[in-house]
């Protein structure tokens, strides 16, 4: 009776709902247009390529939200490649995934997953025929799992957390979210702290498990391919003691940019690698005014004529994992505007990290700054004395990396039990 109370309102009521709002947003953002407009051949698309993979193979399906998502299910996909004769079929829900993903090597098809309508649903799972389903951390579409269950097709959710905050356990949100997570044949979190939460809808501890975080493991697999680019010269590099600045925004700039000024006052050695989250013409020439008269820069684009710069200004995207390969001590942007971002990225190089105070998101972020590898600073001060002493004192910013380097291996091997666990369906 719930469950069907649930549907009717949520089909009723919230789907036509989101479908207007999309259309709404779709006159204002081209990304969102990009998204309606490449939903309207999913199914035909779906049926083409389709035809052209071996049928006699099992299919396994991963669906993502977006980029960021999609990369922890890398590890996954690709050691399942490896190890069984399958297919694989990826989906995304926005435009940036699908966009930059379309080329993926081990990926048999590749679509948007269509809107979340009982008849899209029904129609998208009649088509893909998948003998497992796999989800990633958050993207789930009630419309869609329902039939994923009611077609028996075993469904995981997968490096699932649950905040003991979220909105999620509200008290009439929660009997929506004890009823869709009903849908799962198993959950698999992050953490044991994760899965006990997902125990108060009322799941059973063989419906949950801590299996651990595949960013851990896509980081480290990253890490090592990236340590063969040489993507700056030797001698730029050469007796220099490098600070990484990874995805910054202008409120983490605010911060970090006084305090590397006022240390190459005093160390000639110093150099800055900034890489901005959003490297727009008008980003890039706001850093070099905010530098100008005082120190020397240089776009990365323009290395070969390099000169001597203190400052290398990143105006391309995708090469951050690689710049953190050359870094003594990074920070990690975002944690002075809303939410920091990936701090294993530069952790899997036993550096120091530093980063803002915003890390609610991140527990990585918190965990690694209770072990000393990271260090939370709040302020242009803290951020100049954290600099100072990690570039004077090199036993302290050693030790420091290293405690950074084994949190990440401490905690590889998600990938594993999750394809342990799915191999049990397969």
């Amino acid at each position: 009776m719930i469950k069907t109370f649930w549907f009717v309102f949520y089909n009723v009521f919230v789907v036509p709902t989101l479908y207007l709002l999309l259309r709404f947003a779709g006159l204002f953002n081209s990304k969102v247009r990009q998204g309606i407009r490449g939903r309207k051949r999913v199914y035909e698309q779906l049926v083409l390529n389709a035809a052209a993979i071996d049928k006699s193979k099992k299919l396994i399906w991963f669906h993502s939200s977006s980029l960021g998502e999609f990369e922890q299910a890398k590890p996954i996909i690709e050691k399942l490649k490896k190890e069984k004769n399958v297919n694989v079929l990826i989906t995304f829900f926005s435009p940036s995934g699908y966009e930059n993903s379309k080329k993926y090597p081990h990926a048999d098809l590749i679509s948007y997953i269509p809107f979340d309508t009982k008849s899209n649903a029904e129609r998208f799972i009649k088509i893909a025929n998948p003998t497992v389903a796999v989800l990633m951390r958050y993207d789930i579409w009630p419309n869609t799992v329902k039939a994923l269950y009611e077609n028996r097709i075993p469904t995981f959710l997968v490096d699932a957390t649950l905040r003991d905050s979220s909105p999620r356990k509200y008290p009439f949100i929660r009997s929506f979210h004890k009823m869709l997570f009903s849908f799962f044949t198993k959950i698999l979190t992050v953490s044991e702290k994760d899965a006990e939460e997902f125990l108060h809808f009322g799941l059973s501890k063989n419906d949950v498990k801590a299996v651990g975080d595949t960013r851990f493991d896509r980081v480290y697999q990253r890490s090592l391919s990236a340590k063969g680019k040489n993507l700056i010269k030797d001698e730029i590099l050469h007796d220099k003691k490098i600070f990484v600045a990874g995805s910054t925004w202008e409120q983490d700039e605010e911060v970090i940019f006084p305090a590397f000024e006022k240390i190459s006052r005093y160390d000639d050695k110093v150099l800055m690698i900034v890489a901005p989250h959003e490297p727009t013409e008008l980003h890039l020439e706001k850093i070099e005014n905010e530098f100008s008269g005082k120190i020397k820069t240089i776009r990365f684009s323009y290395l070969n004529n390099y000169q001597n710069e203190k400052i290398i200004i990143v105006d391309s995207i995708g090469i951050l994992l690689t710049l953190y390969t050359y870094a003594h001590v990074a920070f990690v942007g975002g944690s002075f505007k809303q939410n920091v971002h990936n701090v294993l990225e530069a952790a899997v190089y036993g550096i120091p990290v530093m980063f803002g105070p915003k890390i609610e998101n991140s527990q990585e972020a918190k965990m690694i700054a209770e072990l000393g590898g990271g260090i939370l600073i709040k302020n242009k001060r803290q951020a100049y004395k954290t600099l100072r002493t990690l570039f004077t004192n090199e036993e302290f910013r050693k030790s420091k990396g290293e405690i950074s380097l084994s949190f990440v291996k401490e905690n590889l091997g998600a990938t594993e039990k999750i394809l342990k666990e799915i191999y049990q369906y397969l």
